[in-house]
């Protein structure tokens, strides 16, 4: 199966137009509409910003309570 990522339009009659690349053969395809999103640079920041503030205290040997091999609570030395 080949993916191609096209940019197409829906008209007020809810009606999809796009124009697709000659590789693609003619005959039934499956649509994924993803709707434009308007998020601003204020959501983008937020994101970016919980990330780096959350980076050190997720990479701290202390915060692993549980092992990988059990994934019970590590026993205190």
């Amino acid at each position: 199966m080949n993916a191609v990522r096209i940019s197409g339009h829906v008209d007020v009659q809810h009606r999809l137009s796009a124009v697709v690349p000659d590789s693609i053969p003619p005959g039934p395809v499956t649509v994924l509409i993803v709707g434009h999103c308007d998020e601003d640079d204020a959501g983008e920041a937020w994101m970016s910003g919980v990330a780096r503030e959350w980076a050190d205290e997720l990479s701290d040997a202390r915060q692993d309570i549980y092992t990988l091999s059990d994934g019970a609570p590590q026993k205190e030395p």
